[in-house]
């Protein structure tokens, strides 16, 4: 059974500033409408730039560290313990930076509605997402994941090199 306080740590995130750990905890316990995930920031990161989500809510947990929130309202630094829910809508905009000396640990849950929307506030890039694994090597072909910025250039997230994506629409954390 999977555990966030020892988890077995499925992927990296590696963008730049943009840096993590992730342990998809809510599928390896069998979870089918609900994603749950444990995410580990090093000093100095960030996880995700400003956004918001059309269809899901989402909801974060600290499991230990200080990671600074930066809402459409300002930013503060989050103690452990603290619960914080992001509906969908633009009210629900947000983004998660470690700005302490120790690693930030955080749980991240949110409903699995697809398909999904998301917005990135400062850049105005929408991302949209077909199906929970559309950027899986097992997605089906018509599975769509797709980028478009603010000026209109479109990429397909299922043939695009990460970083390549992050450059062209500006997704690093600020």
């Amino acid at each position: 059974m999977p555990n966030v306080y020892e988890p077995r740590w499925d992927a990296e995130i590696d963008h730049g500033r943009r840096r993590a750990r992730v342990a998809r905890v809510g599928a390896a316990a069998g979870a089918r409408h609900l994603g749950a995930s444990v995410y580990e920031m090093p000093p100095g990161t960030a996880f995700a730039p400003l956004h918001e989500h059309a269809a899901n809510e989402e909801m974060l947990i600290v499991l230990a560290g200080r990671p600074t929130l930066v809402t459409r309202d300002g930013e503060r630094a989050l103690e452990p313990g603290e619960l914080i829910a992001f509906p969908a809508g633009p009210g629900g905009a947000h983004a998660l930076r470690n700005d302490d000396a120790t690693a930030a640990r955080v749980l991240l849950v949110s409903t699995m509605l697809f398909p999904e929307v998301a917005r990135y506030v400062h850049t105005g890039t929408v991302l949209a997402l077909s199906s929970r694994d559309a950027l899986s090597p097992e997605a089906p072909e018509h599975a769509v994941a797709l980028a478009v910025s603010a000026g209109g250039t479109t990429c397909d997230l299922r043939d695009a090199a990460a970083e390549g994506v992050a450059r062209l629409f500006d997704l690093r954390g600020r």
